[in-house]
């Protein structure tokens, strides 16, 4: 079997999982009313990862401040590395461990929303994000996998991927978001328009 039939066939097998995991459909779930709530309330959500994890916060977040499925207002998200003159100034003069956390405490709200995501659930940097978030009295989503690490005592909705293998977690982090960002918009603006 080729590496393409393996990764799909693996792929597939870890989708199948989530679907046939009761908890993180009540994740999601969850994830999807917070999210709604944050937005309601005039609240942001916020994005932070490493690597991919990073790339795919970038790609979240464009979901929601630029459109899914509809026409419909700009939401207030953004992925917290975006800034590279911050993101290195704060990396040299506090160390890289600290590069979210120094911004959450600057712009986080009580009421803002903060996806942490980690495939291992043990960076520095994102288990300190997710710390001054709670100080901030913000909601924490982790988006991890298996294990989920030190993150998952840190978040209030942990959405943990049942793998190990980094390149099927963030594959499953963006079906995930997807999901999240689709349930949003129907919440907030009505169901998708018929294509």
């Amino acid at each position: 079997m080729s590496i393409v039939e393996n990764n799909i066939k693996a792929n597939i097998a870890v989708q199948t999982a989530i679907l046939a995991s009761a908890s993180t459909l009540v994740a999601l779930h969850e994830a999807t009313t917070a999210c709604v709530l944050a937005f309601t309330l005039g609240r942001k959500l916020l994005f932070c990862g490493n690597g991919g994890s990073a790339a795919d916060a970038q790609h979240l977040a464009a979901e929601f401040s630029g459109r899914f499925y509809l026409e419909r207002p700009a939401l207030f998200a953004e992925a917290l590395h975006v800034n590279t003159s911050y993101l290195t100034a704060v990396a040299n003069d506090y160390g890289f461990e600290r590069v979210y956390a120094r911004l959450i405490e600057g712009i986080g709200q009580a009421g803002d929303v903060l996806f942490a995501i980690s495939t291992s659930g043990r960076s520095p940097n994102i288990l300190a994000a997710a710390v001054a978030a709670r100080a901030k009295g913000m909601k924490v989503i982790a988006l991890t996998g298996a294990h989920g690490g030190d993150l998952v005592a840190l978040a209030d909705i942990v959405l943990a991927v049942p793998s190990s293998d980094t390149p099927r977690i963030q594959e499953s982090h963006i079906l995930l978001g997807h999901c999240i960002c689709e349930q949003v918009e129907a919440t907030i603006f009505g169901a998708k328009p018929k294509s």
